[in-house]
């Protein structure tokens, strides 16, 4: 991708997050003021999910920036993967602000019977925050949904695929809040036709169970990534294909591909070339395949090719470690 198209969709993630951040800390001060005068549970609830939420938005936009910093002497590829490890702190965040007050509270209201509620003030919060998180939800899958069809794939392909973990954060998050705000007021509306405080706590309970299961699916895809995720099976096959199209190429030994960020991907590659071939046109060779995977994936930013004999590399290598990916031609 451009360096000019790389910047545009950074600044886009960046906008998102902004929205999200903005939403979610209003509704955070309405949510916590509501849930104290009302007495609400499941308000309550809500308000320890927005916390959480206004955290991860902040730390998002700050791995945003901290990302972009220029590759040095310590970091030689860049900062880039700040970017997966902030998002593993969001869902950290999630589970433990989050989830865990809504556990406590929704445990607290079956438990111990909770107080009554103010239905008029939580009705009116949970109401207003459905309709800022709505707003912030729909930005977040707009650029989503428009990242998918640019490259040919349904929404939760890309969601399922994407190794940006901004947007698809911010798109669980808001997801999650806007699911949880109806569960709430469904919570607060059974409490107030039948009596029963406990249908609160079960509200809570179903938003802490709403919140681990998103950030499990966060941290999961966030862990992934950190610990050197490789390029998808698409890109894969594209840089093996690259490989192949070249006759001097007699057997691709070894491809090694990691994520250094959402955008730009390592790939080493051991080949076996034709016999006979000098250093000047190994160098040569090289230098075509580098440029034409470039071209053809363009998320490739660093390239390494090593010229391998087939045999030594067959008795050197380790077991179950880069498997043979190429047949002899």
């Amino acid at each position: 991708m451009p360096a000019t198209a790389n910047e545009a969709k950074h600044a886009e993630s960046r906008r998102t997050v902004l929205v999200a951040l903005a939403a979610n800390a209003a509704i955070m001060i309405a949510k916590s003021i509501g849930g104290v005068v009302s007495g609400s549970s499941a308000l309550l609830a809500e308000a320890a999910h927005s916390v959480a939420d206004t955290a991860n938005q902040g730390f998002l936009l700050a791995s945003l920036a901290r990302s972009t910093r220029e590759p040095d002497d310590e970091h030689p590829f860049g900062y880039g993967q700040e970017r997966f490890l902030w998002a593993f702190v969001a869902a950290i965040g999630i589970f433990v602000a989050g989830a865990g007050f809504s556990l406590y509270q929704g445990l607290e209201a079956l438990l111990g019977g909770g107080e009554e509620s103010d239905f008029g003030i939580a009705y009116a919060i949970l109401a207003f925050a459905f309709v800022a998180e709505g707003i912030s939800l729909i930005r977040a899958v707009r650029q989503t949904r428009g990242e998918a069809a640019a490259k040919g794939v349904s929404l939760r392909g890309h969601l399922r695929q994407s190794r940006d973990p901004t947007t698809k954060t911010v798109v669980f998050e808001d997801s999650a809040a806007v699911t949880g705000n109806v569960v709430a007021i469904t919570g607060v509306a059974l409490h107030q036709l039948t009596g029963a405080a406990q249908w609160e706590g079960v509200a809570a309970l179903i938003v802490a169970a709403m919140l681990i299961t998103a950030a499990y699916a966060l941290a999961r895809d966030a862990s992934s990534l950190l610990v050197g995720q490789s390029a998808t099976a698409e890109e894969r096959r594209e840089i093996l294909a690259v490989m192949r199209e070249r006759s001097e190429v007699h057997e691709v030994l070894q491809l090694l591909t990691m994520a250094l960020s959402p955008d730009r991907l390592l790939v080493a590659a051991r080949v076996d070339l034709s016999p006979g071939l000098d250093s000047e046109h190994v160098e040569e060779i090289s230098t075509e395949i580098d440029l034409a995977i470039r071209e053809r994936v363009p998320a490739v930013a660093e390239v390494f090719i090593d010229a391998t004999d087939r045999e030594r590399f067959r008795r050197a290598r380790r077991p179950g470690i880069g498997l043979t990916v190429d047949e002899p031609r």
